[in-house]
């Protein structure tokens, strides 16, 4: 089972309540069963809401208690991303998942890349809080540009329904 970051498939729950729907993404999942999921909307924040950003670490010190994150008017929304994360990881393992696509950049599903908590749009190397917990119990990750996973993915799932 694959899951994916429910704003690559065209939900409208990003802070800004936009889409960014990935249409290669949407395409090469056609036909396959798949979980759509959102650790902020599982968490409780609502959309539209103030975007948000790791403060001084990753997804890594979140879970830790070592970092925070805050919204753009600097309220500590730290636990609704990590009831969120929470929340997604026990839906994924019930699911079975074996693959998720997350959202680069998101304080949630930021993969290889977050923004960096100063609200300028700088990057810093790292995972956001539903990415790595999602990491520590070994599920396997991609986001929205490594579609060569996600087609590895559905090849090996196929050649295992042929044999």
């Amino acid at each position: 089972m694959i899951a994916i970051s429910a704003c690559l498939m065209g939900i409208p729950c990003r802070y800004n309540g936009e889409t960014v729907s990935c249409p290669d993404l949407v395409k090469q999942c056609a036909g396959y069963p798949v979980i759509l999921f959102c650790p902020e909307v599982l968490g409780g924040l609502l959309t539209p809401r103030s975007p948000a950003e790791i403060c001084d670490g990753t997804g890594v010190e979140v879970l830790k208690g070592q970092a925070h994150i805050r919204n753009a008017e600097g309220n500590d929304v730290t636990q609704f991303y990590l009831v969120g994360a929470q929340r997604a990881a026990a839906l994924l393992k019930e699911c079975n998942v074996q693959l998720a696509v997350l959202k680069e950049k998101s304080p949630s599903c930021g993969l290889h890349y977050i923004y960096d908590g100063s609200f300028t749009g700088q990057l810093v190397k790292g995972s956001g809080v539903c990415a790595q917990l999602l990491k520590n119990r070994g599920i396997q990750l991609c986001n929205e540009a490594e579609m060569d996973v996600v087609s590895q993915y559905f090849l090996e799932k196929t050649n295992d329904c042929q044999r």
